[in-house]
């Protein structure tokens, strides 16, 4: 794997280009070139064109999608008609399901789903479930959150307003007493005491990836909730139910971009936690986490910035390196979280 086409270079993709720039041949693409020096070539253009999206993956390895979920599908048909490796970030159920049909006879690897959730935490859980002979329970939380939060919803949209939204309108996949079903997103709600600060956590789609079917029938609980400040859920319900907002989904994203821009000073949570048993003894393994902004060459990077980012250019390392399998459908669960860390874009996470 040598050259690398990058789509989107928004606020993680123009990260994930400059990640993997330090060691492949990258080239970014967008409608617009970001407004600060760039180390990688760029293109401009729509990918929305097929004849454009086929000219820019005319001689690349593998394509790197940071774009919203409902645009991926595309880039993952071409990629699958070229024969080269795919990777991206969506969170959306139906897209990983179209993906993973396209991956039973691919040439190269069809990894999505390689963001912090669903992404890392499930690397995260899955390395905690095998210290145990036998799993009771794997509960995983992730929360990126302004550090410093103002008004009543305690948020700001430093990810994507599209992705957030169809999270929250989705329903959360889950095993529970043991049966695989579907909840609605924004319930079950639960208190977090984290380093004596309060948070509430909910269900929300596509954090599991593929996780529900990989350990089903082998557990009694599996599920992922989003962390929040306090007071956060009921907001949302309101604006999404209450004024049946939940069909006008442009409308909404506009409404909470423009209400909640993003800041510089985030944090992201990552908190996993598997119960069962070792041997005849039941036992508890806890993961956790705060990350904050760093600094990548001298430029701040929010936190969930650079985990989101790292996170996705540790697995392209690690395919490229022949520590993963190089067709198929890559699951999450199956990437081992000692190499994961030992990759060059991993060991950001230590």
């Amino acid at each position: 794997m040598q050259n690398i086409v990058v789509i989107g270079l928004g606020k993680v993709g123009s990260l994930v280009a400059t990640l993997l720039s330090k060691r492949f041949q990258v080239t970014g693409i967008d409608k617009t070139k970001p407004p600060v020096e760039i180390p990688f070539l760029f293109k401009s253009g729509d990918i929305s064109e097929d004849t454009f999206l086929d000219e820019i993956l005319t001689g690349a390895d593998a394509v790197v999608s940071c774009m919203p979920y409902n645009l991926n599908l595309p880039i993952a048909i071409m990629a699958y008609q070229r024969g080269i490796h795919y990777f991206d970030l969506t969170e959306d159920v139906y897209t990983t399901s179209a993906i993973r049909e396209l991956a039973k006879d691919s040439k190269g690897v069809m990894v999505p789903q390689c963001g912090l959730a669903p992404g890392f935490i499930g690397i995260v859980g899955m390395d905690l479930a095998k210290r145990f002979t036998k799993i009771r329970d794997i509960e995983l939380r992730v929360g990126a959150l302004p550090r410093y939060p103002n008004g009543l919803m305690g948020y700001s949209f430093t990810w994507s307003p599209a992705g957030v939204v169809n999270e929250y309108i989705n329903d959360a996949e889950v095993i529970h007493n043991g049966v695989r079903k579907m909840v609605p997103s924004l319930e079950g709600i639960e208190m977090i005491n984290i380093e004596g600060q309060e948070f509430e956590a909910f269900s929300t789609s596509g954090g599991l990836g593929t996780m529900c079917e990989t350990f089903e029938g082998k557990l009694d609980t599996l599920n992922y909730k989003t962390i929040r400040y306090p007071g956060h859920c009921s907001l949302m319900r309101f604006l999404l139910y209450e004024l049946i907002l939940k069909d006008k989904r442009e409308l909404v994203e506009q409404i909470l971009t423009e209400a909640k821009p993003p800041v510089q000073q985030d944090v992201v949570y990552v908190y996993a936690v598997v119960e069962g048993w070792k041997g005849e003894f039941l036992e508890r393994e806890e993961f956790y986490q705060a990350y904050h902004p760093i600094k990548i060459d001298g430029r701040h990077w929010r936190a969930i910035s650079w985990t989101t980012a790292a996170s996705i250019a540790s697995v392209v390392e690690m395919v490229a390196d022949g520590s993963l399998p190089n067709s198929g459908f890559i699951r999450q669960e199956d990437i081992l979280l000692d190499k994961f860390l030992k990759t060059t874009n991993g060991k950001l996470f230590n």
